[in-house]
């Protein structure tokens, strides 16, 4: 089904100013100011996340337009939300989910690009997984998952998990964690061999800290240490699906999706486990990807409609990046994860077919949000088909 282009000119709305929660300093805020002034309309009113936090919310006119925009990458937020002054420390991800989802609520009117239910679930990889997969998303299996999953009070539980579901490879995630902290890879092999491949520093006192350098322990003290530590901020369970490859190094993609379209997506490449590119990932090459797909029988449009998918599971947010996981062979493709702050992907310009095309994930999302009136509460007005070469 063809679909107009989010490029095309649109009639202003009533409600046609826009506000940003965020950190003034961040360049998620900076780019997507950017997009709105490109818009023709004046710069999104910023509210800093630190007022929020310290005056107990903040309030918005019926006509503003609010994103909420990351709350990371700054040491005074991050102190108010976690409660540590080391920014490296893993620990306190239960704290931060508790007063991030507190402060969510805490703001008041404007028109919301994004919803406190949808983003609490997003937040939380164990109800995020249950909600993909009571819709039928393809997602990897998980103990852990959804309301009646199982608990994780520390290693223990982890080897339990993993004999009764016959796991013995698995990742092992911070239900509340963010940009690969407090992810584990875990493995097992004949004569008791295991190793965990890591972003996790496990200091001499005992304490974790998160590091740019992807390390791998083998000795099981060690990785029941970091997860007996981890546990009391809560733990996601999931089999670990072996993903296809690109040039010898894994691959899956990070799919914007904005207004129900998968609008821009990005290849990531890596030689460990972990693709993420701030830990040594690489971007791969796309059309790579759409031949390799089709080789195995499969359809690009199919591979963006999974992604639709899952997003559709989050209908009064606006924007999400979903991380889909291609198993080897490309036949099939799995949702890892699905997230709220997932669109910064500075100069990507949108997927042919997608409506986006010459827009960056930020352009997108403003012309989105200007296409129709709208609706406090509802992003119904958004949504639009979808059509993918």
């Amino acid at each position: 089904m063809s679909t107009p282009s989010l490029a095309q000119p649109v009639s202003r709305p009533a409600a046609s100013r826009f506000a940003v929660v965020g950190n003034p300093e961040n360049r998620r805020v900076s780019l997507f100011g950017d997009a709105v002034r490109a818009a023709g309309l004046p710069g999104p009113r910023l509210v800093a996340w630190r007022d929020v936090l310290r005056d107990g919310g903040a309030d918005f006119a019926s006509d503003e337009i609010v994103r909420v925009d990351s709350p990371g990458e700054n040491l005074e937020v991050d102190r108010l939300l976690r409660g540590t002054t080391d920014p490296t420390r893993v620990e306190g991800s239960a704290r931060w989910y508790a007063r991030f989802t507190a402060a969510l609520r805490s703001l008041r009117g404007g028109v919301r690009l994004d919803d406190p239910d949808d983003l609490a679930a997003l937040f939380d990889k164990r109800a995020c997984h249950g909600v993909l997969d009571a819709a039928g998303v393809p997602v990897p299996a998980s103990p852990t998952s959804g309301p009646g999953g199982a608990p994780v009070r520390g290693w223990d539980d982890v080897r339990a998990l993993m004999r009764e579901h016959r796991m013995p490879r698995l990742f092992v995630k911070l239900a509340h964690g963010s940009s690969a902290s407090g992810v584990l890879a875990v493995e097992t092999g004949g004569g008791g061999r295991i190793r965990a491949t890591t972003s996790v520093e496990l200091a001499p006192d005992g304490t974790l800290h998160n590091s740019l350098r992807v390390r791998r322990y083998d000795s099981e003290r060690d990785i029941a240490t970091i997860v007996d530590a981890l546990a009391p901020d809560g733990l996601h369970l999931e089999r670990w699906v072996p993903k296809a490859s690109q040039q010898g190094r894994a691959a899956d993609l990070r799919v914007v999706v904005v207004a129900g379209r998968a609008t821009h997506a990005v290849v990531r490449t890596s030689r460990t486990p972990l693709t993420n590119l701030h830990l040594g990932g690489r971007r791969g090459d796309l059309a790579t990807v759409r031949h390799a797909v089709g080789g195995a029988g499969g359809r690009w449009s199919d591979v963006l409609e999974v992604c639709e998918r899952a997003a559709s599971c989050f209908p009064r947010t606006l924007c999400v990046g979903v991380d889909l996981l291609p198993a080897i062979g490309w036949r099939r493709a799995f949702v890892g994860e699905v997230n709220a702050f997932g669109d910064l992907l500075p100069r990507l310009t949108g997927l042919p077919g997608s409506g986006a095309e010459g827009l960056d994930t930020y352009a997108a999302q403003v012309m989105a949000a200007l296409r129709a009136p709208a609706a406090p509460g509802s992003l119904d007005q958004y949504r639009t088909g979808t059509s993918h070469a």
